[in-house]
């Protein structure tokens, strides 16, 4: 029993610095197009996206109820599982922050679930319904309506910005690129604090600490709220980088455009339970935004690299976590 006692403390406090790095990676989401047009500073920017990521956490809890129930069995998965598959997303998501890739932190966590369950219980062990229509089809759609809906966004702000003085309309949406990036931020708070949510509760089944079926503690909710606020504040840099300037020059009016619909198809997805990658809803929205601008460009070698980072999350989050369920189960390090 102690042995349980401490390994769950152990999962808890692991997925709350997971939570912290999914801030600290995901930060560019809400902020990178908004800094980069000049639209706030860098710290207030960032301080904004902190606050509101804390707020949106408190707004929902069905993200949370799709993986503590839904995409893995819980009567079969031990707190060791849990903590192999935060080492597998927490390794990915640093390895990805180390090259500059907005690589998704939710599906390094899913696919680290689903990779340590696998190697634990087999097959089995994971609801194969759940991870087909509330993970990997939200990972493809995502980013191509949100693009879609950015540059159709793009294209009406510019027509009806037409007869509008350069000035004038730059500094109109550099105000309501503001009020989108704010949204981006609860936006995200919605869906990823949610995924912490999610495993911690799901650990304190295993362990035995609640019953199945339980939704998330309110101590659980405020807790990785804190964390993901906390990651935000403190920000990443290197990712802001990438998609704020290396994907495509951003005017304000594109900016607003990216930003608003990454943020609607992010919160319809937060209201149905799927576990979106925020960083996939919002590139896709840069991209869609940048080819919305009559002779606007999307810079295809740093998206291509983007992809492929994309494409590997999944298996290689997993197989890092199946890894450290092995050792873990086996003891031999």
């Amino acid at each position: 029993m102690e042995h349980i006692t401490l390994l769950l403390g152990i999962v808890i406090i692991t997925a709350l610095v997971f939570d912290f790095t999914n801030g600290f990676h995901d930060t560019a989401n809400a902020m990178a197009t908004t800094i980069s047009t000049g639209a706030l500073k860098p710290k207030t920017a960032v301080a904004m996206s902190a606050v509101l990521n804390l707020v949106g956490a408190f707004m929902s809890v069905e993200v949370a109820k799709t993986i503590s129930k839904g995409l893995v069995n819980e009567e079969g998965i031990q707190p060791e599982v849990i903590f192999a598959a935060l080492v597998g997303a927490i390794l990915w998501n640093l390895v990805t922050w180390l090259v500059g890739l907005p690589s998704s932190s939710s599906h390094a966590l899913m696919g680290g679930l689903v990779g340590a369950a696998v190697a634990s219980a087999g097959l089995g062990a994971v609801n194969g319904g759940t991870l087909v229509t509330k993970v990997l089809l939200p990972a493809v759609a995502a980013p191509i309506v949100a693009g879609a809906a950015a540059m159709l966004a793009a294209k009406v702000t510019y027509k009806l910005g037409g007869n509008v003085g350069k000035k004038t309309s730059a500094k109109g949406y550099k105000a309501g690129q503001i009020a989108s990036a704010g949204l981006v931020s609860l936006a995200h708070g919605t869906n990823d604090a949610q995924k912490t949510m999610g495993i911690i509760t799901l650990a304190l089944v295993a362990g035995g600490a609640l019953a199945p079926g339980s939704n998330p503690p309110v101590w659980v909710i405020v807790s990785a709220g804190m964390a993901i606020a906390m990651g935000t504040y403190l920000g990443g840099w290197r990712i802001i980088r990438t998609l704020g300037t290396g994907l495509t020059d951003l005017q304000p009016q594109q900016g607003f455009a990216a930003q608003t619909s990454a943020a609607s198809v992010i919160l319809a997805s937060s209201t149905l339970g799927f576990s979106l990658s925020t960083t996939h809803a919002c590139s896709g929205a840069v991209m869609g935004a940048g080819l919305g601008r009559k002779g606007g460009v999307v810079r295809w070698s740093t998206a291509t690299r983007m992809f492929i980072a994309w494409g590997l999350t999944l298996p290689a989050a997993a197989v890092v976590a199946s890894g450290a369920e092995l050792v873990m189960r086996t003891g031999d390090v």
